[in-house]
């Protein structure tokens, strides 16, 4: 838990400052999960129904992200880009789940302009968060942009743990190819024990290779340059292909 000691006798101005302090820093009431943390359960009310998160997407990976508003241009351009690379995520065994504080009645009806003007169905699950609870919660409100949530991203791998997050602001629309490469990323670090570089696949330097992480002892340091499957720079920066 957060806690800081506010100094006895300081003006109320210093002290609302303090406390903005404490919100830019803690985070919500119980703070919001940060990497390697575990995504806290709950109960969601969303367009397929009540669905139990993380629950529901027991041994798969999933994407649970936000959007400021229903009816909205950037975000219907965002709801269409992530259902047209559904089928990408399905096939990393990942799923797709939205947010917005809206009530479930103007997400079914959203969705349906979408499919009647654009021929696109969306069929993933949309969470209604009309009470903000659920976006407070994941630190989705940032104060600084008005009460709808911002653009936040949550990747959570199949044991609950959240393994990226990514935050764009209510004007700009995120990268989906994005997303679903740092999917991609995740699963081969994941498997191979390994990390990827810049732009993986793609990276300036060393192509699709992955780097080998660095040696932790003068050891094995010093076998680095013997061969193998390997090609190091140096000690400390090796890489193979998969």
């Amino acid at each position: 838990m957060c806690q800081m000691e506010t100094p006895m006798g300081k003006h109320m101005e210093m002290g609302m400052k303090h406390m903005g302090m404490m919100h830019n820093m803690c985070g919500s009431e119980s703070g919001f999960p940060l990497i390697g943390d575990k995504m806290p359960r709950m109960e969601v009310k969303t367009t397929h129904g009540m669905m139990t998160l993380p629950d529901a997407f027991a041994g798969k990976w999933f994407v649970f992200f936000s959007h400021p508003a229903d009816f909205t241009p950037v975000c219907t351009t965002e709801f269409v880009a992530f259902e047209k690379r559904r089928g990408e995520f399905e096939k990393l065994n990942c799923e797709l789940i939205g947010l917005s504080i809206d009530q479930v009645f103007s997400h079914m009806k959203w969705t349906e302009w979408i499919k009647e003007n654009l021929k696109v169905e969306i069929k993933f699950p949309i969470i209604a968060d009309d009470q903000g609870k659920i976006a407070q919660r994941m630190g989705m409100i940032h104060p600084g942009k008005a009460t709808n949530t911002v653009r936040a991203v949550f990747i959570i791998d199949p044991e609950a743990t959240v393994r990226l997050i990514l935050f764009y602001p209510q004007e700009v629309g995120r990268n989906m190819d994005e997303i679903v490469r740092a999917v991609k990323a995740l699963q081969v670090v994941d498997k191979n024990k390994v990390a990827a570089p810049a732009n993986w696949p793609n990276n300036e330097l060393i192509g699709d290779q992955v780097i080998i992480p660095p040696p932790g002892d003068e050891k094995t340091a010093a076998t680095r340059k013997t061969g193998g499957d390997m090609v190091c720079i140096d000690w400390w920066f090796c890489h193979r292909k998969l």
